[in-house]
């Protein structure tokens, strides 16, 4: 089974992680962006050996707070990529059909085929972060009499736990990626939306209402990484007030972790040979067929 590549940033899996020990900017600020353009270039090396060995599948989950950097992240680190081998799923406000099933439905269905990369811009743990903080919105989840309120948020953790267990037994590589923005950044980014025109549509008020959660936020998040961080699904805890050093940051760590599983083209048999000499054989004939 896949073992997470080592990091500084690597979510213990013992649950000793802490959010007010996690920094929000890094440890080395003039990491480059020749280090990014060089994790991209292989990134897009190693995605064609994936697709064409199709015996693994990667996962990237994203969470953040609003404004944490996450779609800028996407961007940046999955640029080189085939988009014929990549698919990104945002999970926001549930539909009534989602509401019609467990938790971890509408993720499910978009969980990545062999040979694709998936990535989740937010994903199942909204389960237990934006609904933990939000008690209130249990009441519209139509959950059955017999869920326990009292034991909820651990059961659903174990649910995770149990679902990316089986992903990663059966080839799926899983990342997850907690960009860990500071509350004065994410303010200054907020006012950097407000000042700029053209970035005013990326604004919601309601997204400077859930600042007063920040601290209930930051305690859902530090139960949610300490219960799922497994060495066949880690949590990375990003600092993300610096963004180029964010992004290339996750790059190295896809990358480290695609280099780790061996990915290889796949190797011609004897009978696929000889098919190809009969090919070879018909296309040098005269008549051009």
């Amino acid at each position: 089974m896949f073992k997470a590549p080592a990091s500084e940033y690597l979510v213990p899996f013992d649950g000793s992680f802490r959010v007010d020990n996690s920094p929000t900017r890094g440890a080395n600020p003039q990491i480059s962006k020749e280090h990014l353009k060089h994790c991209v270039r292989k990134l897009s090396t190693q995605q064609q050996a994936l697709q064409a060995s199709d015996r693994h599948a990667v996962l990237l989950v994203f969470q953040g707070m609003d404004a944490a950097g996450k779609d800028g992240t996407i961007r940046a680190v999955m640029r080189g990529v085939n988009p014929a081998g990549c698919q990104v799923s945002s999970f926001k406000k549930p539909s009534l059909k989602e509401l019609d099933h467990d938790f971890l439905w509408r993720t499910s269905w978009a969980m990545p085929e062999r040979g694709q990369i998936g990535i989740f811009n937010r994903s199942q743990y909204e389960e237990v972060l934006v609904v933990r903080v939000h008690l209130d919105i249990l009441e519209f989840q139509q959950l059955p009499s017999s869920v326990n309120r009292e034991t909820i948020w651990r059961d659903r953790l174990e649910s995770i736990r149990d679902q990316e267990k089986h992903l990663a037994r059966n080839g799926t590589i899983i990342l997850k990626f907690w960009l860990n923005v500071s509350r004065k950044e994410q303010k200054n980014r907020f006012l950097a939306r407000l000042d700029n025109a053209d970035k005013q549509w990326k604004f919601n008020p309601r997204d400077v209402r859930e600042r007063q959660y920040w601290n209930e936020y930051m305690r859902a998040y530090e139960d949610a990484l300490n219960s799922t961080s497994r060495e066949w699904a880690p949590w990375y805890a990003i600092p993300a007030d610096d963004k180029r050093f964010m992004r290339a940051t996750i790059a190295g760590i896809v990358v480290a972790a695609l280099e780790s599983i061996g990915l290889t083209y796949p190797l011609p048999n004897e009978d696929d040979m000889g098919k190809f000499e009969e090919s070879r054989r018909i296309l040098n004939e005269p008549d051009g067929n």
